[in-house]
């Protein structure tokens, strides 16, 4: 967020993880700095970071749980990891290895697909590619045919003015030219004993004749070849049109279509011939679907005898949070299909009302019931969560007297463990801090700022007082310091 006429906002947090890598001295300082015109700047220890890697970092140094962040609870997919992390180093081998084979499994069979493993799909392939081939080899074409083709029906279409202007060069040559040389010729025959120059001329005179001749039976004979008729034409479109056809369809001349022909043949051969190499993939899948039963056994086996004791000890905590008929359970169904996470699927269900059935999270808690359920958990889980700190925000939504009393103390118990911070307007939760910060706003110079103080003893004594009256008198004074005695 960024304040109204800055530039940029600036946050900065400095975190004691002695035992993390990236400590220096101990400490690690996290910042991120967002400009006005969206650029970001992560830092992890100096170091440039994505926004995502700041994420992956953090989550495994925060946990925050709000009313929205309940919402998780509420997803099924989320449920099979809180059921893990209560197995804890029981499951951790077993999962590893079924991860493995998992990774592997999907592999073969992405491979398996992809070679056409799958017979509908492979004679689908074959039947196309057959279909292409055969239309290019029944086809038949030669290199550069459609440029003569392309030329032979140009001539066609100039048919007329072709042998109209050939017959002008024919009439032309027979009747003028070859005539006139051949006078010439018999000219230069009376003198050419005369002068040796004559003879010479009369030489090169004759091979002209000759030229001449030839050019007027060549031309002649290309007036008899451009005779032809409707059909040729015809046929001549027709093929023109095919080899466009194909051109359009497998490449924009015929030596690609032909490298595509190649191609197809290829391929061709390449499926009809790889059903050896399937064969020991799905040997292979069987022997790897054979592993993992037995692991995702295992795990299913864990889980259930985990969740159990885990909903026993929820169900323990719920009674603590004022919530004396509310039925905690854990249901896991074996799937037939294989997941990330084995063959189970994990659903938490309550009843809250004696005498109803268990029911989804979703249909049955309320907002305060849902906070009290999550804190319930992390009550259970507090020793093995490797989360060192945590924020409570607002969770007290929707409880009050007794039960936010129940939480306070819930929150305190995993405080022992973990540094908590909790955000809150109730005083049964807040009377039981060991710090309480006291967040307010102020405008200075037209300008609002937010500001957090660290309150005395006496101070917190004030505050807790008008949290529970709206204002600050001699009973709220008494009832606050009652308060604050209890949670001592």
């Amino acid at each position: 967020m960024i304040r109204k006429g800055e530039n940029f906002s600036f946050v900065e947090a400095n975190i004691f993880l002695p035992e993390s890598e990236l400590a220096i001295d101990g400490n690690i300082i996290v910042s991120r700095e967002v400009h006005i015109n969206g650029r970001n700047a992560c830092k992890i220890n100096g170091r440039l970071v994505t926004v995502n890697e700041l994420k992956e970092f953090m989550k495994n140094v925060i946990d925050i749980h709000g009313q929205n962040d309940n919402q998780t609870l509420l997803e099924s997919s989320s449920h099979i990891m809180y059921v893990d992390k209560f197995v804890g180093s029981d499951l951790v081998e077993i999962k590893e290895e079924y991860s493995r084979n998992f990774r592997k499994y999907k592999t073969l069979n992405q491979e398996l697909e992809q070679n056409y493993g799958n017979e509908k799909e492979k004679q689908r392939k074959l039947d196309l590619l057959r279909y292409q081939l055969n239309e290019i080899e029944t086809s038949n074409l030669k290199l550069n045919e459609d440029e003569e083709l392309g030329c032979r029906r140009k001539i066609m279409m100039n048919s007329e003015k072709i042998v109209e202007n050939i017959n002008i060069v024919e009439n032309n040559l027979s009747e003028n030219v070859i005539e006139s040389i051949n006078l010439s010729i018999r000219a230069l025959e009376k003198i050419e004993d005369i002068n040796e120059s004559y003879k010479e001329k009369l030489i090169q005179l004759k091979d002209i004749y000759y030229e001449v001749q030839e050019i007027s039976r060549d031309i002649g004979m290309l007036k008899n070849e451009d005779d032809f008729d409707e059909y040729e034409r015809n046929q001549i479109e027709e093929r023109l049109d095919l080899i466009f056809s194909l051109k359009r369809k497998y490449g924009n001349s015929i030596e690609e279509i032909l490298q595509y022909k190649k191609k197809l043949e290829e391929e061709i051969y390449d499926i009809e011939n790889m059903e050896e190499m399937n064969k020991k993939r799905r040997i292979e899948i069987e022997l790897i679907t054979d592993k993992m039963q037995g692991l995702a056994t295992k795990i299913h086996e864990n889980r259930e005898k985990y969740s159990i004791i885990l909903a026993n000890r929820i169900n323990k905590e719920l009674q603590e949070l004022e919530m004396k008929n509310a039925s905690f359970s854990i249901k896991i169904k074996e799937d037939i299909q294989f997941n990330n996470y084995g063959r189970d699927i994990i659903e938490f269900l309550i009843c809250t009302n004696k005498g109803e059935e268990s029911k989804p999270l979703t249909k049955i808690a309320s907002g305060g019931e849902m906070s009290r359920i999550m804190l319930a958990i992390k009550t259970v889980l507090a020793d093995i969560d490797e989360v060192s700190t945590l924020i409570f925000d607002e969770i007290d939504t929707g409880i009050s007297g007794k039960a936010a009393r129940a939480v306070g103390e819930k929150i305190k118990i995993i405080s022992r463990n973990h540094q908590v911070l909790c955000i809150t307007h109730s005083a049964n939760i807040a009377a039981n801090g060991d710090y309480n910060y006291y967040i307010y706003k102020e405008v200075e110079k037209e300008l609002t700022k937010t500001k957090v103080k660290l309150l005395e003893e006496n101070e917190v004594i004030n505050e807790l007082a008008r949290i529970t009256s709206g204002e600050v008198t001699e009973i709220a004074l008494r009832h606050a310091i009652e308060l604050r005695q209890i949670a001592s």
